[in-house]
């Protein structure tokens, strides 16, 4: 999936549009944090920390460079910081013990440690009755207090039939700012698996009828042939349309590969 901003220099650090953390680049995860921080400063705002390396942000991006902006924040307006990936329970420790030992934390009536009002975690991924049970033992038996943490549950919360069950959800892949093409990516350090595609993609069939997915534009390339993906919404407008019966008959299994999926 690509975007395309086009803004200009001054638009762009101050239009939402392109503020979401990855489409600023792998390079620019501190930009994109303190753009968000500074644009809204009197209301609490959560935001996503692991799409490179959810422990380097706290501790050298949250807990170093950007430290004194998050200090400046009140009790009302924390900033919320989510982890996305990972094991749940060993996540959540360690980006408590990180951001415990850069910012100044204060025992509850009960003995129980709590980061500064202005601090806080939310932990949404992999959040179900259980695992959420186990997070809050976890923090008991090391000490935390629960108010340091808020939490959020999407699928696991009915029958569990998430994205990560086949391993398929939408990313964002490339995105177009003042002309120049950025290649955009998910790459958390917790969890591989969660590694996105990156770039331009396009999709090609195999000599052996197989499809792969070629990233950064090398689908450009003559030797992988006629790129099979199609513009559906672009710029606002759909361009293509599909009816039930060719979305069907496009997702419909050939012969032999329900065979093959079973084993």
């Amino acid at each position: 999936m690509t975007k395309d901003c086009n803004l200009s220099e001054e638009r762009a650090k101050s239009n939402p549009l392109c503020s979401t953390i990855t489409a600023w680049g792998k390079d620019h995860e501190k930009d994109a944090f303190e753009h968000i921080i500074k644009q809204f400063p009197n209301v609490p705002v959560s935001i996503v920390s692991d799409s490179y390396d959810i422990y380097n942000a706290c501790e050298k991006i949250w807990g170093e460079d950007l430290r004194p902006l998050i200090e400046a924040r009140s009790a009302d307006a924390p900033l919320v910081v989510r982890p996305d990936s990972g094991n749940p329970l060993d996540t959540v420790l360690k980006v408590l013990e990180i951001l415990g030992k850069k910012f100044p934390t204060h025992e509850n009536a009960k003995g129980f440690k709590v980061l500064p009002p202005y601090i806080r975690v939310i932990q949404g991924d992999g959040v179900d009755i259980n695992t959420l049970q186990e997070i809050v033992e976890g923090m008991k038996h090391h000490m935390w207090s629960i108010e340091n943490i808020a939490f959020g549950s999407g699928g696991a919360l009915l029958q569990k039939l998430t994205r990560d069950l086949l391993n398929c959800s939408f990313k964002c892949s490339y995105v177009v700012t003042n002309g120049l093409g950025v290649n955009v990516f998910k790459d958390p350090v917790a969890d591989p698996n969660k590694r996105s595609k990156k770039g331009r993609l396009s999709l090609h069939r195999t000599p052996s009828g197989d499809f792969v997915t070629l990233e950064e534009g090398k689908g450009d390339l003559e030797e992988y042939g006629v790129d099979l993906l199609h513009t559906v919404f672009q710029n606002g407008k759909i361009v293509k349309n599909y009816t039930f019966d060719e979305v069907r008959d496009n997702a419909k299994l050939k012969d032999g590969e329900l065979e093959e999926l079973l084993h």
